[in-house]
């Protein structure tokens, strides 16, 4: 009796245990809510309590089940806890030559629990491998934090861009954003080990939050740009690649940034007939700062284009004031390569498994990776879906009336007879989207030339079948060579699907911009940082006109913008980036992946948490088809009627990626920790001295 109850109790001890860790979390949970998450708006406040409870109880309940089932360092732990254990002793000289990152985890894991132990906070602290778990278990914790603070001077930064009036309340949809983001399944599964991702990131948003603080006025003060450059050789200490964030993300956005707070004055556009005049005239707004940079979703290939272009001339003509801005960048980017030529090479050690080179798949494979995990942003699509076939069978003639009243053109120029043929040309080539077939068949093109010249598969990638991808690889890739080239049509629908989240507007199955898209712009083609070189002027307008016409249309005073925002939760969150910082972050991300020879998930972390914090909210009626033609009858009913008014003051899509997450960590998660097994070779014969190995990502 004895024997058979003992299992039975030690079954009830772990689950107190694991009760323990999860109700300890709580207090920790509040302290945090009201130092960290304290919020300025009344109706955030109360759901940032829940978000943060939620997320240190299961951040710490995982920790402790994870400690209690793999005690001993598990993977990459064996290199990075002896590593830091060493440090723990005070021995800073000895390195382990398998580990291929900087030391920064090991110092945050040292310097700040020693501190708390000198300061009388903690009465002992130990370097074992559920202590030094424990820092990233209290890092996604303050990741969290951190991405809330970005989200919101990311709404900010949009806000000021068309108002003098200055904001700082904290919307729902940046609580529920923050909370989504911590629940990341590779940064909640990495939050219960000794690994670099969690800490990693946070550091980056850290510098990421700074960034977005400076560009909050027209001029850094010294001060700033020795803390970015603090901030910047913190993010390096963790992981190399973060240079690409700090140096050409972040970097790249104040470059930008220099040269659209010039401001010009507003110049009425002359009526030109030949094309020298009209690209000479805008050249010179250009150069004067006044470059074309429209909100992402009203940008066609053209626009990226003409934003690409103005702002190189804008750059290089005003390099005082762009030096003046991103030097503390350069530092940063200075140091690298000095660290670079003195280690030679970026890796510090296994250098010959980390061999840089062109691999330009990752560009293919990492749509998909966002499309898995964003699955439910991408539900508006399916509204547009359901409300088209809708339309189809029940009231065609309608939805074809419906269709044709925003259709966005560019200023007409078939009332100017004396233009010049040149200036004919490009206006009709530009302004009538003939781009868009030749973009479309350009990157299929592209797409089938990397697979057929460039698909790499690393060894790391064949030989260890404990990780997710090797399985990917196997029964897709490797399966057969048609395979490959099939993938091209999932890679490019979720890279619209992508784009499309981050430009805020569903435009994937209707032309029309919708001006519910955004809380400023009232105008199919909106005035600030608007210079289209081939739309050719109308004489019976002035541009002064149209921006006097959109000033009058904003908030005058602090306490009406307050109201408004009180009245509609989401009026500050669904503003879309410009088209310069989407492609910035693609500049970024591009840099970042195609020197990585091994196609890891980790590695697609810091890009999909910066493309999320982007990405702007959604609300129902932002699809005005959809919304006339499916909710109609939303009034009849008193629970549809209420369910569909919630969808428009709250970004129902946050809910669902809730959800998703969480069964993608209970998945993967449970795997993990109950289906452990022998390492064999193919052979039969056992590898890693017999020691249980587990799947993970």
């Amino acid at each position: 009796m004895a024997s058979s109850g003992a299992p039975d109790a030690l079954a009830i001890a772990s689950k107190l245990k694991f009760a323990t860790w999860a109700a300890g979390a709580v207090p920790i949970a509040f302290i945090l809510h009201v130092l960290l998450f304290k919020s300025d708006n009344r109706h955030t406040g109360g759901l940032g309590l829940l978000f943060t409870v939620l997320l240190a109880a299961a951040t710490f309940l995982w920790l402790g089940v994870v400690s209690e089932i793999v005690p001993e360092p598990y993977l990459d732990e064996v290199f990075h806890i002896p590593q830091a254990q060493k440090y723990c002793e005070g021995k800073f000289l000895e390195w382990d030559d398998k580990i291929t990152t900087p030391p920064g985890l090991y110092w945050l894991s040292i310097l700040i629990p020693q501190a708390a132990k000198s300061s009388g906070l903690i009465a002992s602290y130990t370097c074992g491998p559920k202590t030094l778990r424990a820092t990233n278990a209290i890092g996604v914790i303050f990741l969290s934090y951190i991405a809330l603070l970005c989200r919101r001077e990311i709404e900010a930064r949009l806000h000021q861009a068309h108002s003098s009036i200055s904001i700082k309340a904290t919307s729902q949809y940046t609580m529920h954003t923050a909370f989504n983001i911590a629940l990341f399944p590779l940064l909640f599964f990495f939050s219960g080990l000794y690994y670099t991702d969690v800490v990693s990131t946070a550091v980056v948003l850290a510098a990421f939050l700074n960034h977005l603080r400076r560009v909050g006025s027209d001029y850094s003060s010294f001060l700033s740009d020795i803390v970015t450059i603090f901030l910047g050789l913190g993010s390096l200490t963790m992981r190399q690649t973060n240079v690409f964030w700090v140096v050409v993300f972040m970097g790249g956005l104040e470059a930008v940034h220099a040269v659209k707070s010039l401001r010009p004055k507003t110049v009425a556009q002359p009526y030109m007939t030949t094309l020298s005049e009209q690209l000479l005239f805008f050249i010179k707004r250009w150069s004067a700062g006044h470059v074309h940079d429209l909100p992402l979703h009203m940008a066609y290939p053209e626009d990226m284009l003409f934003t690409t272009i103005s702002l190189i001339i804008a750059a290089l003509c005003n390099p005082i004031r762009v030096a003046r801005q991103i030097w503390p960048y350069v530092t940063v980017l200075g140091a690298f390569a000095g660290f670079v030529a003195w280690n030679g090479g970026v890796v510090l050690g296994d250098k010959s498994n980390h061999v840089a080179t062109i691999h330009l798949p990752q560009m293919l494979y990492i749509w998909a990776f966002f499309g898995f995990f964003s699955l439910p942003l991408f539900a508006p699509y399916a509204v547009l879906v359901v409300d088209a076939l809708r339309s189809v069978f029940v009231s065609t003639k309608r939805s074809a009336a419906k269709g044709s009243e925003n259709v966005p053109v560019k200023t007409s120029t078939s009332f100017q007879p004396a233009l010049s043929l040149p200036l004919k040309l490009f206006t009709t080539v530009f302004n009538n989207r003939l781009l868009w077939p030749l973009y479309l068949a350009s990157t299929f093109i592209l797409s089938a030339l990397i697979v057929r010249f460039n698909t790499i598969i690393h060894p790391f990638t064949l030989a260890d079948n404990r990780h997710y991808m090797f399985y990917v690889f196997r029964y897709t890739i490797r399966r057969a060579p048609w395979i490959r080239y099939f993938l091209i049509l999932p890679y490019t629908a979720s890279r619209w699907l992508v784009w499309g989240t981050l430009s805020g507007c569903t435009t994937l199955f209707s032309g029309a911009h919708k001006d519910a898209c955004s809380a400023y712009y009232h105008s199919s083609r909106p005035p600030p940082f608007n210079s289209d070189p081939f739309v050719v002027a109308d004489p019976s307008q002035s541009d002064k006109n149209v921006v006097d016409e959109f000033q009058s249309l904003q908030p005058k005073t602090k306490k009406e913008l307050e109201q408004k925002f009180h009245q509609d939760p989401l009026l500050f969150s669904t503003e879309p980036i410009s088209t310069s910082t989407g492609l910035v972050f693609l500049l970024a991300t591009t840099l970042s992946l195609i020197t990585a020879p091994l196609v890891e998930p980790r590695y697609f972390i810091i890009p999909w948490v910066v493309w999320r914090l982007l990405v702007p909210a959604w609300r129902l009626h932002d699809h005005q088809q959809a919304k006339d033609s499916l909710f109609d009858g939303a009034a009849s009913t008193s629970v549809w009627g209420k369910l569909v008014h919630f969808c428009r003051f709250y970004d129902v899509r946050l809910i669902f990626e809730t959800i998703w997450f969480v069964l993608i960590n209970i998945g993967t998660g449970y795997i993990f920790l109950s289906k452990p097994y022998i390492w064999r070779a193919e052979d039969g014969s056992i590898l890693d001295e017999g020691r249980l190995q587990r799947f993970m990502w």
